[in-house]
């Protein structure tokens, strides 16, 4: 393995040198924070399967595929500067962490190919009470173990309350994976809100034994393995959250041994694991390696004897070595994509697929409190983008085409957003998905057909009028991209002219760059005009995953406190809109006796919201690559973080799959092979 590894990271090199001396550069999507899971059951209370997942499963992850003989180790890549920056779950919501952390965690839960939910950490599950109270009867054989496979401690119910506490203890996790269990589960909120008002000394010595917790949260442990949540509000989809980030478990064994700042602090040495995998070797930046947890329970199971993730600086360096056999699966970037689709002859050119959309839904979120760079606010461009009618002429006036072709060129199409929930997220009872009921209110029924050059002109106009004497133009948009990527820079070119075809007397787009992380450098600083591209996926099935996010004066909402930061504006006229629409967005949260009418509240406030602009919508994330994995048989679905993780993958170790044997792998799938 440390052979194999040491040349990938020579050929990485080399083809680092050949970039560096061609200078072309390759496509990345730069849009960076793909933050946290999908969500797709239609709140329905799933049944609870007879028997544990992974039971009769070959060691290909089942019957189906097993003629191939599958990848032993398999290698892939991200990118540089998007690595992790904790090691602790429960401290982000972001999918650079949720992502790899999938891997070393047990679940209570876990989704399948098909989105559909099995037994895993817990072995049953239901309600009795139509979603009001959820209990969950964990197995008795999963172990905590450190970095080197070493037992520390049994899984009990106990680290469910652990980590529940901790998740709600503002001065533990301040309020990261908070606003799922602070929104469904009886007394989370309080105590959420009592641990804020303490003195931080006083609330890091609270423990889930203690009488403060116990009291007000709504949780039990009755036994070792067995969990009880007793919800706020009927709550049919809760279950859904327990394969998400919030509803994961940390031993108090662990707190005890390494104190609360260590267990912050924690690395891949130092955490502990239970799930498929440990990271047996983290290089910040340029390469993590997994390898097997030795005790994981789910012994039925295909894991790969590892698994290397290299970090680059372009994904150009990761398709070159994907051609030469170094990496098992890639995206292609524009130039090369062309280049292989339009020549039949080409060597590639029957291996090109087309990867299943991503969970995420993208958008682009103004900051409403831009700041300069000495610190002081940018008048000029919070002025405007306060303004309804100037978020409106770029709402219509974004022709998008160009930058979806950069991800797909072969049907760019497939990758345009209107709605700003995904699809899969929820159904109504007569099979509509909500985001096509969105997509109905707002006049974009077949998903297709914002952009609109006619009413942007008009809303241009407007604005121009509006915020003449108060504002001066061009106003000055400033766009931030990674310095060392080449392919970052190509698409923030290709940015730059979709936003100035509205006029470089209306605007201008500026590129400026960060060194090595664009949450120090630019979104802490509030230097950014927007955050272009970053796209959520929801934690559990309901629209409110989604929509709380971009609530006004709403603790957990993470757009505004990441991105948006329009809590600060002192504009009357966006102040009403954004209270308008968090009241929709609570009114609908209230609804818990009818599922449809629930949704349709839903779908009014996200149309309200669009109406408005407050948030643009951007694209789906439908790229074109080469694999030798097969995608369909890849966990999959809209909800929870578990998309990332490794396990019962079906590969191919002779060659790439080719676009004929992949096309035979999504029928078989649609006929329910697998």
């Amino acid at each position: 393995m440390k052979k194999k590894l040491a040349r990938i990271l020579a050929l990485t090199l080399a083809a680092m040198m050949v970039l560096t001396a061609c200078g072309d550069g390759g496509k990345k999507d730069d849009g960076g924070k793909t933050d946290t899971p999908p969500a797709s059951t239609d709140g329905e209370t799933p049944s609870t399967p007879d028997e544990t997942p992974g039971e009769g499963e070959t060691p290909s992850g089942g019957a189906y595929g097993s003629e191939f003989e599958p990848v032993k180790d398999f290698v892939t890549y991200g990118s540089a500067g998007s690595d992790m920056s904790t090691f602790l779950v429960f401290g982000s919501e972001n999918a650079n962490e949720l992502d790899p952390l999938s891997n070393c965690l047990a679940y209570m839960l876990e989704v399948d190919n098909h989105g559909k939910m099995h037994a895993a950490a817990a072995k049953e599950w239901g309600t009795e009470d139509n979603g009001l109270t959820w209990t969950f009867k964990l197995r008795d054989d999963i172990v905590w173990v450190d970095v080197n496979g070493n037992e520390k401690a049994k899984t009990t119910s106990a680290d469910w309350m652990t980590s529940l506490e901790w998740v709600l203890n503002y001065h533990k996790n301040g309020s990261l994976n908070s606003s799922m269990p602070r929104e469904l589960i009886a007394g989370a909120e309080e105590y959420f809100q009592a641990t804020k008002a303490m003195d931080e000394a006083e609330a890091l010595e609270l423990k889930a034994t203690g009488e403060l917790f116990t009291s007000t949260v709504g949780i039990e442990t009755p036994d070792e393995y067995t969990i009880v949540y007793h919800c706020s509000k009927v709550a049919p989809y809760f279950d859904s959250l327990a394969v998400s980030a919030a509803l994961l478990p940390l031993s108090q064994a662990q707190i005890d041994e390494m104190g609360i700042e260590g267990v912050k602090s924690q690395d891949n040495t130092t955490m502990w694991y239970n799930g498929p995998y440990v990271i047996s070797e983290f290089i910040m930046d340029n390469t993590k390696v997994f390898t097997p947890n030795p005790t994981y329970w789910d012994k039925d199971c295909y894991l790969f004897d590892s698994v290397t993730i290299l970090m680059l600086d372009d994904s150009l360096v990761g398709q070159t070595m994907f051609m030469a056999g170094d990496v098992d699966t890639c995206n292609l970037n524009e130039a090369n994509l062309k280049t292989i689709w339009e020549d039949p002859n080409h060597e590639w050119h029957n291996y090109l697929i087309e990867r299943r959309p991503t969970k995420y839904s993208f958008q682009a979120h103004f900051n409403y409190e831009k700041k300069l760079l000495d610190g002081s606010l940018d008048t000029n461009w919070n002025t405007a983008i306060a303004n309804e009618a100037f978020r409106k002429s770029l709402y219509y006036g974004l022709d998008l085409t160009n930058m979806w072709r950069r991800t797909n060129q072969i049907h760019p199409e497939k990758c345009e957003n209107v709605a700003y929930t995904a699809p899969n997220l929820c159904f109504f009872s007569d099979g509509t998905d909500y985001a096509d009921r969105v997509r109905e209110l707002i006049g974009y029924p077949d998903g297709h057909g914002r952009y609109d050059a006619a009413k942007a002109q008009e809303y241009k106009e407007q604005a121009m009028q509006e915020l003449a004497g108060k504002v001066q133009f061009p106003v000055q948009l400033d766009h931030y991209i990674s310095g060392a990527s080449q392919s970052a820079l190509d698409g923030a070119t290709v940015l730059k002219e979709i936003v100035e075809a509205l006029g470089s007397d209306y605007i201008v787009l500026n590129i400026e760059t960060y060194t090595t992380s664009v949450y120090r450098e630019v979104y802490d600083p509030q230097l950014h005009s927007w955050a272009f591209g970053y796209g959520w996926g929801a934690d559990y099935a309901d629209p409110q995953n989604f929509l709380g996010q971009q609530c006004y004066k709403t603790d957990g909402a993470y757009y505004e406190a990441n991105y948006s930061h329009y809590n600060s504006t002192d504009n009357p006229e966006l102040i009403a809109t954004l209270e308008e629409f968090t009241k929709m967005v609570k009114d609908a949260d209230a609804i818990t006796d009818d599922m449809d009418a629930r949704y349709e509240a839903y779908a009014q406030a996200e149309a309200f919201l669009l109406d408005h602009a407050i948030v643009i919508p951007s694209s789906y994330s439908v790229s074109v690559g080469m694999t030798k994995s097969n995608v369909w048989a890849q966990k999959y679905a809209s909800y929870g973080a578990q998309n990332g993780m490794y396990k019962n993958y079906i590969t191919n170790a002779e060659a790439p799959f080719t676009t004929e044997q992949m096309d035979q792998f999504e029928a078989d799938y649609n006929e329910g092979l697998y």
